[in-house]
């Protein structure tokens, strides 16, 4: 029995009762009759296949006698002649020949199982043609997170003794500390609410970039709007959870003055931050998609994640990797102006004034703002194709997303 919800229309609002079970059948091309079952022993389709769902065709349904688009060749699979995956890929060829998988590709990406590269590709490609809604967002988020963050440095750190650690007194060590962590605290803040709002405004234009359709700046605010407490609420309980654990895990070690059970604590709590990171990284595509609640997105994405953390794993930190190093190329140019030519120098570091100078503040703010109108746009664009790509591989999701696109028939001739 399959019981995963079906992905939702951008801007709709389905029922639970619309979004679980598997119907008997499914509706048959011509408009009137209903389809039997399809047997599972039959080689051309999977055992398992997805509910309907609540993703709609967008404009006019093709005429039942039309026939179906001709699919576009996806190279590279490197499966034998004959064989299939999930019984609705086919692989042409002859004895000794390699075939190619046939795949339609109404979007950005082939309606298929991805690679590594083909999430990638799509997520740049999503950003490159969409640029005009894309881009407005993530740079608008980012110019906002960047002058709140560089005020309140600004304004917090100007007051701090500008003596050296070693000649400081203890209260204005503590004075210092306590001015430090404060200011990283509201920028760990506002950059976690501008998240919420690009992550949800994107993941909406991804999940039309899909399907070829365009999405507007308004069209992605109004689709995600009614999801964004829900989304906030989702990153505070994750945010909470790694608290609590470390507060479990670390604290004791640390008030009991003993430094061996602390490192042991923070040892064991590192690894279990990252293994249920990735377990629950699915969870706000599966929130914003399927218009569920909390807690449901949670289990969603424990389901999808359930076999395949690894995977998931190892591309999640090749994409962190990448914007690490987009990051690097962008904002370092910025910041050696900034130090150099209105911050004081190598001399302002030591003695620490460059951290609240407005020529190095100012310079980085705005290598930073170019870096993450860049890289947001990728990262959360990997996060919704490896959802997307997840319920293929599970759910058949592309036999949906083929119909939402308007393809008529796709699957029935191993297309």
């Amino acid at each position: 029995m399959n019981d995963s919800p079906g992905w939702a229309t951008p801007g709709s609002s389905p029922s639970d009762g619309d979004r679980q079970g598997t119907p008997a059948g499914r509706p048959a091309t011509d408009g009137g009759a209903q389809q039997p079952d399809r047997p599972t022993g039959d080689p051309k389709w999977s055992a398992e296949q997805p509910p309907p769902g609540q993703w709609s065709s967008p404009g006019a349904t093709p005429p039942a006698a039309a026939p179906p688009p001709a699919a576009q060749p996806a190279a590279g699979w490197g499966q034998q002649p004959g064989t299939s995956y999930g019984g609705r890929y086919s692989y042409p060829g002859g004895p000794g020949q390699w075939g190619q998988a046939a795949a339609a590709k109404p979007g950005v990406i082939p309606l298929r199982p991805l690679g590594l590269g083909e999430i990638l590709d799509g997520s740049v490609a999503t950003m490159r043609t969409h640029w005009r809604s894309v881009v407005p967002i993530t740079l608008v988020v980012a110019t906002v997170i960047q002058v709140i963050s560089v005020l309140v440095q600004k304004f917090m750190l100007s007051d701090l003794p500008l003596s050296s650690t070693e000649d400081m007194t203890a209260e204005e060590a503590i004075d210092s500390l306590g001015s430090t962590l404060a200011v990283s605290v509201v920028n760990q803040f506002i950059q976690v609410l501008g998240t919420i709002v690009v992550t949800a405004m994107l993941t909406m234009i991804f999940s039309r970039a899909i399907l070829g359709q365009h999405s507007s700046v308004s069209d992605a605010w109004r689709d995600a709007r009614p999801q964004l407490l829900r989304l906030a609420g989702l990153t505070l309980l994750l945010a909470l959870g790694i608290i609590l654990l470390g507060a479990v895990l670390v604290l004791p070690g640390a008030l009991a003055g003993s430094v061996g059970l602390a490192v042991v604590g923070f040892v064991a709590w590192l690894p279990l931050i990252i293994w249920l990171g990735i377990k629950f990284s699915l969870a706000s595509p599966a929130l914003m998609l399927e218009k569920s609640t909390v807690i449901k997105a949670f289990a969603r994405s424990s389901k999808l994640v359930g076999g395949s953390w690894w995977r998931i794993f190892g591309i999640t930190v090749l994409t962190s990797l990448i914007a690490f190093m987009v990051a690097l190329m962008v904002v370092a140019p910025f910041q050696m102006i900034g130090l150099f030519a209105f911050g004081g120098g190598l001399d302002s570091l030591e003695d620490g004034s460059a951290q609240s100078a407005w020529g190095p503040l100012i310079f980085s703010g705005i290598g930073l703002i170019i870096a993450q109108t860049i890289i947001m746009p990728i990262q959360s664009g990997v996060t919704v194709l490896l959802y997307v790509d997840q319920r293929i591989r599970r759910e058949g999701l592309d036999l949906e997303l083929a119909r939402a696109a308007g393809i008529e028939n796709y699957g029935t001739t191993g297309g």
